[in-house]
């Protein structure tokens, strides 16, 4: 599977410049690449408590749409992040698009400290299927929690992308995580994070890196903009997993209810005493 990851500098609130550098990057990508990757809330940028209401979209609105159309000319796949609304809820959302649609949907499930208030937290991880591979989708704090990729190594991703939104000074943080958690997993991780500095002064460290079913590091970004390319070689999850298997070795198992979609989609749905 061929990669695209793109480290962005996003503007908080401005969407039509987000989606216009998302379009822009998309129709750049080499002909042959399956997949793009973007950062957390790329399209909206940063919310705030109070513009939230005016920037969050839902599924089927306007932004969303064009990335859409953008997945079908491209033949690609997009992921890539949004501030959902959903009723009157609103959700950090990271969506799969694919040139048949939206494929996966993950709503952040742990909010860092500048989400809550605005964010509603998610109730489930999932998986899917994209050429054959079995994806998963993590936001940013959620790879802090060990449990958050267990819940997709339980789902049996083989691919687990994060989009990111991490800033100074927790660079290291998250790339010691990533390693660990695609070590732990047996699985390929793939994380994009954004660049430059936000509204309210946060200064995004970069750091984009994609990571082996061994928790080797194959490529990472700097703190500039950027594109990196990178081709998966999934035989290499049968060598990280053919001796032993960590899912197979554990003693506990996660809990919640599973739930098999006619798709080829996967839920585990957080236990409701967990929130």
């Amino acid at each position: 599977m061929k990669v695209e990851l793109v480290q962005l500098a996003g503007r908080d609130g401005d969407t039509a410049h987000n989606l216009a550098r998302a379009l822009e990057a998309i129709a750049a990508c080499a002909a042959d690449t399956d997949l793009v990757v973007f950062p957390e809330t790329h399209l909206m940028g940063f919310p705030t408590r109070d513009t939230i209401a005016a920037l969050a979209e839902p599924l089927d609105g306007p932004t969303l749409q064009a990335i859409a159309q953008a997945a079908r000319a491209h033949d690609i796949a997009i992921a890539i992040g949004m501030a959902e609304r959903d009723g009157e809820h609103y959700y950090n959302t990271t969506v799969l698009m694919t040139p048949q649609g939206i494929a996966l949907r993950y709503r952040k499930t742990h909010l860092w400290a500048s989400d809550k208030g605005i964010f509603t937290a998610g109730d489930r991880y999932a998986t899917a299927l994209w050429k054959g591979v079995r994806v998963g989708m993590l936001i940013c704090f959620d790879i802090e929690f060990p449990e958050s990729a267990r819940a997709l190594g339980q789902l049996g991703a083989e691919l687990i992308i994060v989009t990111n939104g991490n800033m100074d000074p927790y660079g290291p943080t998250h790339r010691t995580a990533i390693m660990a958690r695609a070590m732990e997993n047996q699985a390929f991780a793939v994380m994009v994070n954004r660049v430059g500095t936000g509204d309210d002064g946060l200064v995004f460290a970069g750091g984009s890196a994609v990571v082996d079913p061994f928790g080797n590091l194959l490529c990472e970004a700097g703190r500039e903009e950027c594109r990196q390319v990178m081709v998966l070689d999934f035989d290499r999850l049968q060598a990280a997993r053919n001796d032993y298997r960590y899912l197979d070795e554990r003693r506990l198992t996660l809990p919640g209810e599973r739930i098999e979609h006619a798709d080829g989609r996967r839920e585990l749905l957080i236990p409701q005493d967990s929130f």
